[in-house]
């Protein structure tokens, strides 16, 4: 029997930090991680942690689900 394809999460970090002229280092100072971690997760290759998730959708006064979703 195939294997499920693991779901993919999907974010708007990026446009929700450019409507708010943060620069990625803003965002990674206000959530307490590196700027690489914003581009890492950016861009799609890394998928945040609960309390960073948290951390980031509390940022912009947003749902996790408002920032995050998965693509099944």
């Amino acid at each position: 029997m195939p294997r499920k394809s693991e779901p993919h999460l999907m974010n708007s970090v990026r446009e929700l930090r450019t409507e708010s002229t943060m620069t990625q280092q803003d965002l990674a100072d206000c959530v307490g991680v590196t700027r690489q971690t914003i581009i890492a997760l950016e861009g799609g290759a890394y998928t945040p942690s609960l309390t960073l998730a948290l951390r980031i959708a509390r940022t912009f006064g947003k749902s996790v689900e408002q920032v995050f979703t998965l693509n099944e």
